[in-house]
Protein backbone atom coordinates (compact mmCIF):
# COMPACT_ATOMS: atom_id res chain seq x y z
CA UNK A 1 0.00 0.00 0.00
CA UNK A 2 0.98 3.34 -0.92
CA UNK A 3 2.15 5.68 2.05
CA UNK A 4 2.49 9.24 0.15
CA UNK A 5 4.28 10.84 -2.87
CA UNK A 6 8.13 10.93 -2.74
CA UNK A 7 9.06 12.60 -5.81
CA UNK A 8 8.71 14.13 -9.37
CA UNK A 9 11.67 13.07 -11.96
CA UNK A 10 12.31 15.29 -14.92
CA UNK A 11 14.70 14.56 -17.81
CA UNK A 12 16.52 18.62 -18.46
CA UNK A 13 19.25 18.78 -21.01
CA UNK A 14 20.76 21.25 -19.07
CA UNK A 15 21.44 20.15 -15.16
CA UNK A 16 23.01 23.30 -13.62
CA UNK A 17 20.22 25.16 -15.53
CA UNK A 18 17.47 23.14 -14.15
CA UNK A 19 19.33 22.72 -10.43
CA UNK A 20 19.64 26.96 -10.19
CA UNK A 21 15.93 27.10 -11.40
CA UNK A 22 14.38 24.24 -8.73
CA UNK A 23 16.75 25.27 -6.51
CA UNK A 24 17.77 29.05 -6.92
CA UNK A 25 14.34 30.29 -7.95
CA UNK A 26 11.65 28.08 -6.20
CA UNK A 27 13.89 27.72 -2.94
CA UNK A 28 14.62 23.74 -3.38
CA UNK A 29 17.06 21.87 -1.43
CA UNK A 30 20.07 19.64 -2.91
CA UNK A 31 20.02 16.85 -1.04
CA UNK A 32 22.01 14.47 -3.63
CA UNK A 33 23.70 14.58 -6.64
CA UNK A 34 24.82 10.96 -8.13
CA UNK A 35 26.21 9.67 -11.82
CA UNK A 36 26.11 6.66 -13.27
CA UNK A 37 28.54 5.20 -16.01
CA UNK A 38 26.95 3.51 -19.79
CA UNK A 39 26.25 -0.39 -18.93
CA UNK A 40 24.36 0.07 -15.59
CA UNK A 41 22.54 -3.53 -15.74
CA UNK A 42 20.33 -2.45 -12.81
CA UNK A 43 19.77 1.06 -13.52
CA UNK A 44 19.19 0.09 -17.00
CA UNK A 45 16.34 -2.38 -16.15
CA UNK A 46 14.13 0.16 -13.87
CA UNK A 47 14.40 3.01 -16.47
CA UNK A 48 13.55 0.49 -19.49
CA UNK A 49 16.50 1.79 -21.35
CA UNK A 50 19.41 -0.73 -23.08
CA UNK A 51 22.41 1.41 -22.03
CA UNK A 52 21.93 4.86 -20.39
CA UNK A 53 24.31 7.09 -18.70
CA UNK A 54 23.56 10.12 -16.46
CA UNK A 55 23.66 12.55 -13.98
CA UNK A 56 20.73 12.70 -11.13
CA UNK A 57 20.27 15.55 -8.81
CA UNK A 58 17.42 15.25 -5.87
CA UNK A 59 16.24 18.94 -4.71
CA UNK A 60 14.07 18.52 -1.61
CA UNK A 61 10.92 20.58 -1.21
CA UNK A 62 8.61 20.83 2.34
CA UNK A 63 6.71 17.32 1.43
CA UNK A 64 7.88 16.41 -2.11
CA UNK A 65 11.27 15.95 -3.67
CA UNK A 66 12.34 16.37 -7.58
CA UNK A 67 14.67 14.55 -9.27
CA UNK A 68 16.74 16.05 -11.89
CA UNK A 69 18.07 13.31 -14.79
CA UNK A 70 20.36 15.01 -17.21
CA UNK A 71 21.05 11.68 -20.15
CA UNK A 72 24.39 11.84 -21.84
CA UNK A 73 23.14 8.21 -23.37
CA UNK A 74 21.05 7.55 -25.06
CA UNK A 75 20.60 10.44 -27.19
CA UNK A 76 18.09 12.30 -26.42
CA UNK A 77 15.87 14.12 -28.96
CA UNK A 78 14.67 17.52 -28.09
CA UNK A 79 10.75 17.84 -28.18
CA UNK A 80 9.29 20.02 -31.37
CA UNK A 81 7.70 23.43 -29.92
CA UNK A 82 6.37 23.16 -26.21
CA UNK A 83 4.07 20.46 -24.71
CA UNK A 84 0.48 21.68 -24.44
CA UNK A 85 -0.97 20.50 -21.19
CA UNK A 86 -3.99 18.87 -22.28
CA UNK A 87 -1.40 15.82 -24.07
CA UNK A 88 -2.10 12.64 -22.39
CA UNK A 89 0.36 11.98 -19.59
CA UNK A 90 1.32 14.09 -16.70
CA UNK A 91 0.07 17.61 -17.57
CA UNK A 92 2.13 19.56 -14.57
CA UNK A 93 2.70 19.50 -11.08
CA UNK A 94 1.63 21.98 -8.42
CA UNK A 95 3.60 23.73 -5.49
CA UNK A 96 1.74 25.40 -2.52
CA UNK A 97 3.00 28.27 -1.79
CA UNK A 98 2.79 31.68 0.58
CA UNK A 99 2.73 34.81 -0.81
CA UNK A 100 2.02 33.92 -4.68
CA UNK A 101 1.63 37.41 -5.57
CA UNK A 102 5.20 37.84 -4.08
CA UNK A 103 6.62 35.51 -5.78
CA UNK A 104 4.90 35.51 -9.07
CA UNK A 105 6.78 38.85 -9.52
CA UNK A 106 10.25 37.63 -8.41
CA UNK A 107 10.20 35.02 -11.22
CA UNK A 108 8.41 37.14 -13.57
CA UNK A 109 11.36 39.65 -13.15
CA UNK A 110 13.86 36.64 -13.44
CA UNK A 111 12.68 35.37 -16.62
CA UNK A 112 10.07 33.12 -16.21
CA UNK A 113 7.27 32.53 -18.51
CA UNK A 114 3.48 32.19 -17.24
CA UNK A 115 0.12 31.75 -19.10
CA UNK A 116 -1.52 33.99 -16.72
CA UNK A 117 -0.91 36.06 -13.45
CA UNK A 118 -2.12 34.61 -10.35
CA UNK A 119 -5.96 34.06 -10.22
CA UNK A 120 -8.19 33.45 -7.84
CA UNK A 121 -10.09 30.22 -8.03
CA UNK A 122 -12.33 30.55 -4.44
CA UNK A 123 -10.48 28.25 -2.21
CA UNK A 124 -7.59 29.14 -4.24
CA UNK A 125 -5.06 31.49 -6.05
CA UNK A 126 -3.01 29.67 -9.07
CA UNK A 127 -1.30 30.46 -11.62
CA UNK A 128 0.66 27.71 -14.25
CA UNK A 129 4.38 28.40 -15.79
CA UNK A 130 7.22 26.86 -17.38
CA UNK A 131 10.87 26.06 -16.04
CA UNK A 132 13.55 25.97 -18.60
CA UNK A 133 12.53 23.38 -20.29
CA UNK A 134 9.53 23.98 -20.88
CA UNK A 135 7.58 21.74 -18.03
CA UNK A 136 4.71 22.97 -16.71
CA UNK A 137 4.19 23.64 -12.87
CA UNK A 138 1.51 25.12 -11.15
CA UNK A 139 1.84 27.71 -8.24
CA UNK A 140 -1.04 27.48 -5.76
CA UNK A 141 -1.89 29.22 -2.66
CA UNK A 142 -4.53 27.58 -0.28
CA UNK A 143 -6.42 30.58 1.15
Amino acid sequence: MSQAFHHVAISTPNMERAVAFYRDLLGLEEISRTSWPAGSLQINQVLGLEDSAATQVMLQGRNLCIELFQFSLPETLPEEGERPVNRHGITHFCLDVKGIDELYERLLQAGVRFHAPPQHMGTVKATYARDPDGNVFELQEIL
